[in-house]
């Protein structure tokens, strides 16, 4: 698992190939919420700066967890070619088309009907893994990949699943010296 503060060039790349993201909030009691969001709404305006608008069609939990806290997360998956998944962690804030910046910030989007919040995340913590089990668009089982599966099984130690060497490309940053992958 890659894990940092920023992205990266291939990690930026990834995200601007998904067609779907998650978002998850939670308010400091009660339920998390997640959903879903697409539709060439989401921006990447620096190593470790989303924004992203959102869209009316359900409910306005988002905006109201944010409200009580300003945590974020956002989850893109690779359900085509190789698999990924990346989470961004971050605060956000919340522009309304009733604030002085809205004009200026919803210019980088389409026009879509709904538009009803931008959120602007500012990124704390990025991880990956290897996200081989979301399956393929269309299918509903997990890719199969020798080198991506470690060895299982019950009543072994830790020391006898073999480890998985993932390219470094797709480390949010490189391996620390603490000898993680």
């Amino acid at each position: 698992m890659g894990i940092g503060t920023k992205l990266n060039r291939t990690l930026r790349a990834f995200i601007e190939r998904q067609p779907v993201f998650f978002v998850a909030t939670a308010a400091p009691d009660g339920r998390v919420n997640v959903s879903p969001k697409g539709m060439s709404t989401l921006r990447i305006l620096g190593d470790a700066h989303i924004r992203w608008l959102n869209l009316s069609g359900s409910g306005n939990e988002t905006a109201a967890h944010l409200r009580a806290s300003n945590r974020m997360t956002l989850m893109f998956c690779a359900f085509e070619g190789n698999p990924m998944i990346l989470r961004v962690y971050g605060q956000a804030t919340t522009t309304h088309p009733r604030d002085a910046d809205w004009e200026e910030k919803v210019a980088d989007f389409p026009t879509l009907a709904g538009s009803r919040q931008i959120f602007d995340l500012r990124l704390d913590l990025v991880q990956t893994s290897c996200g081989s089990c979301p399956g393929q668009r269309g299918h509903g089982s997990c890719r199969q990949s020798d080198e991506r599966q470690p060895a299982r099984g019950l009543g072994r130690k830790a020391s006898q699943h073999r480890r998985v060497a993932r390219p470094s490309h797709l480390w949010a940053h490189p391996p620390s010296d603490r000898g993680d992958p």
